[in-house]
């Protein structure tokens, strides 16, 4: 099974996919590219940090589900690791998962949204975004929320991270069982 979990910026889609890989052994995270620099306050590991010609050559090559440019970044899903019997976790964009929803329309598409813009202002300035990005993935968004939510198989409100990762594991079980 393929499980995209989507958002806005700042809703928290790295913490609970982090929670959710840690509490089931089934899930494998499909690590995202991007040629973005790391903020100072995000893991080594949070990407794959390439630069530009490397990334653009991977797209030539075939190598990712979905790819995008954002806020002039490009980020992608790599193509998972073939003979893997977990079920695969994007944590991508709105644009990804819409490409990954063309290609596997049986993915499963979680939709993170934030409690209230003023909350998800909070999370993008406390990891560090300056403050131009911050404007930018607000205004971004606005325009994707809807997208998302047309498109999701669920909404989930991350208001608390606890609650939050209980109910999607909840949701991923329903999922497996059918």
């Amino acid at each position: 099974m393929i499980i995209v979990v989507s958002g806005p910026g700042g809703v928290g889609k790295g913490t609970i996919v982090d929670a959710l890989v840690r509490r089931d052994d089934r899930l494998w995270l499909s690590r995202s590219w991007t040629t973005r620099e790391r903020r100072p306050s995000e893991a080594p590991d949070a990407y794959v940090f390439t630069d530009t010609a490397t990334f653009e050559q991977h797209i030539a090559g075939g190598g990712f589900i979905e790819w995008t440019e954002f806020l002039g970044n490009y980020y992608g899903s790599p193509l998972p690791e073939p003979g893997s019997d977990q079920d695969v976790v994007l944590e991508i964009e709105v644009d990804g998962a819409q490409q990954v929803k063309q290609i596997f329309p049986d993915a499963l598409l979680l939709f993170v949204v934030p409690p209230s813009r003023e909350e998800q202002e909070r999370r993008l300035r406390g990891r560090g975004d300056p403050g131009d990005k911050v404007l930018a993935r607000l205004k971004k968004a606005e325009v994707e929320e809807p997208v998302g939510r047309a498109l999701a198989d669920h909404i989930v409100v991350n208001d608390d991270l606890d609650d939050t990762i209980v109910e999607m594991l909840q949701i991923i079980e329903s999922a497996r069982a059918r």
